[in-house]
């Protein structure tokens, strides 16, 4: 088992800059990947980004690729999110996701993803 938690989330003006990190516990040793999703009111959890733990290959959504990036911590099994030039609809709660499947077939997938944090609520407002 493996737990998750979020850290960061906070309220920001268009255009500013925000950290977020994920914290992970457990039996961590049979990670695959690790990714993060939002949802918003109203909305389906979507995918952010995500990043494999042994090579750290990266993989972006288009709404968020070239802004955001994502990093990881393999000793400490911590995993970041830069959210850079932040946009109204960027808006949401962020999910902290761990992959413990080798056979994944896509990252961006949310049901291929085993465990989940509470969620770190970001918002982005004049």
């Amino acid at each position: 088992q493996v737990q998750l938690v979020e850290s960061g989330g906070g309220l920001v003006q268009p255009g500013d800059s925000l950290r977020l990190s994920c914290g992970a516990s457990g039996r961590t040793f049979s990670t695959y990947a690790m990714g993060w999703f939002r949802q918003a009111p109203g909305k389906e959890r979507e995918f952010v980004a995500a990043i494999t733990w042994s090579r750290g290959n990266t993989f972006y959504a288009d709404s968020v690729k070239g802004r955001f990036t994502i990093s990881r911590d393999n000793a400490n099994y911590t995993m970041n999110l830069q959210m850079n030039s932040l946009k109204p609809e960027d808006t949401a709660v962020y999910y902290c996701a761990a992959d413990l499947r080798y056979g994944t077939t896509s990252v961006s997938n949310l049901y291929e993803y085993d465990y989940w944090g509470q969620g770190t609520q970001v918002t982005v407002s004049s």
